[in-house]
C-alpha cells in the first residue's frame, strides 16, 4: 500500500497545478511505505482514485473548547465540577471563540480509573441541559466511551459524540450514533487509560496509527454512520511516547488520506511541558498554541484546546498573515 502525505502549504502564492485542500494546497506528496524509503512525487502523478482519498478539512479551522466536569482530569480536574462553575466556564469558552464545546465526565488521563455510567451521566447531562437553557447554541460534543452516557447527553442537547476509545469500548455506541444521525469523532488509543503509558510500542507509529484509524473509520461507515459525519483524531498522548507524538505531529497531513477531517487534541499535554520547560499544565498555553498552528498549516480541521482565547487570537493572526485568502 502507498501511504500518501500531501506536503501542505498555505497562502496566496498557489501555483496553477496545485491541488486545493481546504485552506491549504499542495503540489507534491510524500510517498511512505513500510518497506521502501520515503520519496516525494508530484501530485499530478497521482491517480484520480488516489486524489479522491483526501478528506476536505473545510473552509477554516475550528476550535473545540475543553470542559471537564471531573475531579481528576490532568490539567483542570476539580475546577468545573459543580453545575454553576461548569456552565460559567462553557459560556466563557464560547465568548472566547469556541466553535464547539467538548464536555467530559470521565478522566482518561494516564492511570485514570473507569467511572460508573450513572456518575458520568450526572456530571455531564445536567451541564449540557443548563448550557442549552442559558442560550448556548454552539455544537456540544459529549466526550465519552459509553452509549448510555452519550444517549443522556444527546437528549440533554449534545450534538456530537467524541470517543477516545475509537468506538471499541462499548459495542452499542456506534449504532446509537448511526440511529441518531449525529457526527462522531473517532480517536486512536493504544491500551486503556490505566496502563496506556506503560511502554507503548509500535512498528511504525505513523503508519500503525493510520491503519488503525482507517479500520475504525470503515467500521463506523459499515455501522451506518456516513463518512461525512466522521472526524478522526490520531490521539496524541494516548499510548504514545514523546517521540511517538512528535512523529505524528511532523507528518499529520498523512491523515487526510482517511478521507475525513482531522482533529488534534494536544493541548497542555505532557510532551509540551517537557519540551517547553513548563512542568505545570496550566503554563503550557504558548506551547499548545505553537503545536496547533503547526497542525493548522498541515490542514488540521479542529483544534481541541483548554486555552481558547489564546488559540483564537493566534489563529486569527495566522489567517491574516499567512492564509488570508480563506478568511
Amino acid at each position: 500500500m502507498r501511504y500518501l502525505r500531501p506536503l501542505m502549504q498555505a497562502g496566496p502564492a498557489r501555483p496553477r497545478d496545485a491541488v486545493a485542500l481546504g485552506w491549504c494546497w499542495f503540489t507534491h506528496v510524500e510517498v511512505l511505505s513500510r518497506t521502501e524509503p520515503a520519496q516525494v512525487i508530484p501530485a499530478k502523478d497521482l491517480t484520480p482514485e488516489e486524489l479522491a482519498r483526501f478528506g476536505d478539512p473545510g473552509t477554516a479551522p475550528q476550535l473545540m473548547g475543553i470542559l471537564n466536569t471531573t475531579p481528576d482530569s490532568f490539567s483542570d480536574g476539580g475546577s468545573f465540577d459543580t453545575l454553576e462553575r461548569a456552565v460559567a466556564q462553557g459560556q466563557a469558552l464560547v465568548a472566547a471563540g469556541a466553535d464547539i464545546l467538548d464536555i467530559g465526565g470521565e478522566s482518561t488521563r494516564p492511570g485514570a480509573s473507569l467511572v460508573p455510567e450513572d456518575v458520568e451521566i450526572s456530571r455531564t447531562a445536567p451541564v449540557i441541559a443548563a448550557l442549552r437553557g442559558a442560550g448556548v447554541d454552539v455544537a456540544i460534543s459529549i466526550d465519552t466511551r459509553k452509549a448510555a452516557v452519550a444517549k443522556a447527553a444527546l437528549e440533554a442537547g449534545a450534538s456530537i459524540v467524541n470517543d477516545v476509545s475509537g468506538f471499541t469500548f462499548d459495542a452499542d455506541l456506534a449504532p446509537l450514533c448511526a440511529a441518531r444521525g449525529v457526527p462522531v469523532c473517532v480517536m486512536h488509543a493504544q491500551g486503556e487509560p490505566q496502563s496506556m503509558q506503560k511502554n507503548p510500542q509500535y512498528n511504525n507509529v505513523l503508519l500503525d496509527v493510520f491503519d488503525a484509524l482507517h479500520e475504525r473509520v470503515e467500521a463506523l461507515i459499515a455501522s451506518g454512520i456516513p463518512r461525512e459525519k466522521i472526524t478522526a483524531d490520531p490521539g496524541i498522548g494516548f499510548g504514545k511516547t514523546q517521540d511517538h507524538n512528535l512523529a505524528i505531529l511532523n507528518r499529520i497531513s498523512l491523515f487526510h488520506g482517511l478521507g475525513v477531517p482531522i482533529l488534534l487534541g494536544a493541548s497542555r499535554k505532557r510532551f509540551i511541558g517537557s519540551i517547553g520547560n513548563a512542568p505545570n499544565a496550566q503554563d503550557r498555553a504558548p506551547g499548545s498554541v505553537a503545536v496547533a498552528l503547526a497542525a493548522i498549516a498541515q490542514g488540521v480541521a479542529i483544534i481541541r484546546a483548554h486555552d481558547v482565547a489564546e488559540h483564537a487570537q493566534a489563529i486569527a493572526l495566522w489567517r491574516a498573515s499567512v492564509a488570508h485568502p480563506f478568511a
